[in-house]
């Protein structure tokens, strides 16, 4: 495993992080509780030190369960939660989304209230969850100081969901120099990411990128297939079917990237990822171009058996993808694929109908 600093913080994170929304909740596939605590620091065993959660996932189970797993290495990870959903004062509906709270007061009493339940005096990185640039307001910045004078925060961040886009937020993240900003990003879904390679380059910023869902729900790394059948609840189940439809021959494409065998031959085979010196599986090669980029500094896929951990941590060791290779994927990305079809995603999120998506140039529209 290798480590990269969050931004010019001094905060230092594993190349590949752990996603801990699955730690706490059934959104991707249901586990046990100590099922996911044996998960949690298995992955810590394999090099993972850098932990993210959120406070609403689990409406605080998740953090409770994290403060259990990490008691014994508190001082060897990296912590990171976020504030900004009200599920104190409001019940979860499905999937569907909690209001926000971005006020200050309120802010600062969910830090404190996440403190009690990782059991710890400070996170290392704290992050606004979702929020609108018009709510990121002078004062929630003021708060941000004011945790970090404290000693109760050590970085600050802002992650970008739940729906793919924000880029008014991660602009203005960026241009503040956030110590890091969270976003979906992976090589079939690039528009937002690129975006914001290009802000960091305009402004000079150091802010640093993590990227969630390197696999784009289970196609780059194989877990879906065209015979798979999510279950009930299951995340990956609110993609269109013809996002995977098209998904599975994009993934064809990008075969070239793999010097291992299929995921699905190499299950049979019984080898392990670490047993293939040189060899790169398509699921460490998906993590593996987004490390290619200077500004990532983890990236968090979503973990769901002690497999993926193998796997998906070796690619931090896997061998770099070459110029030729990025510059492939580039020609690929550009021409849709050769694919001449819609995949359902021709929309954004933006908080500023759209304005963002326009002055991007990008061919997206608003989401409603």
């Amino acid at each position: 495993m290798h480590y990269r600093e969050l931004g010019d913080s001094d905060v230092e994170v594993s190349e590949i992080g752990f996603g801990a929304w699955v730690v706490g909740t059934d959104w991707w596939g249901d586990r046990s509780e100590d099922d996911a605590i044996e998960m949690v620091q298995y992955a810590v065993d394999q090099g993972i030190t850098y932990i993210d959660t959120g406070d609403v996932y689990g409406h605080g189970r998740s953090e409770e369960l994290l403060g259990e797993a990490l008691a014994d290495v508190r001082d060897e990870v990296t912590l990171a939660t976020k504030v900004g959903y009200d599920f104190y004062n409001n019940p979860q509906a499905g999937h569907g989304e909690l209001p926000k709270e971005m006020d200050p007061e309120y802010l600062r009493e969910a830090v404190e209230k996440s403190l009690e339940r990782l059991d710890v005096e400070y996170v290392d990185v704290l992050q606004l969850h979702n929020a609108d640039v018009d709510e990121i307001t002078p004062d929630v910045l003021e708060l941000l100081d004011e945790l970090e004078e404290e000693g109760l925060i050590r970085a600050t961040g802002l992650a970008l969901g739940p729906s793919i886009g924000w880029l008014a937020e991660g602009d203005f993240a960026i241009e503040r120099e956030f110590d890091s900003v969270q976003l979906v990003w992976n090589v079939l879904e690039q528009e937002v990411g690129n975006h914001f390679l290009e802000t960091i380059e305009r402004t000079g910023s150091s802010t640093s990128l993590i990227p969630r869902v390197p696999h784009s729900s289970g196609i780059l790394n194989e877990q879906v297939t065209p015979d798979t059948e999510l279950g009930e609840g299951d995340h990956r189940g609110f993609r269109p079917d013809a996002w995977y439809e098209t998904g599975w021959e994009k993934l064809e494409a990008l075969r070239f990237l793999e010097r291992a065998e299929p995921r699905s031959a190499e299950n049979s085979s019984g080898r392990s990822p670490r047993e293939r010196d040189g060899e790169r599986t398509m699921g460490q090669a998906s993590i593996a171009w987004l490390l290619s980029h200077e500004p990532v500094a983890s990236v968090t896929p979503t973990f769901r058996t002690k497999a993926d951990i193998d796997e998906w941590a070796a690619a931090s060791d896997v061998p770099k993808l070459s110029q030729d290779e990025l510059d492939r994927v580039a020609e690929l990305y550009a021409a849709d694929f050769g694919i001449d079809r819609d995949d359902g995603m021709d929309s954004l999120r933006s908080s500023v109908d759209g304005d963002d998506i326009a002055n991007a140039g990008l061919d997206k529209l608003a989401a409603d």
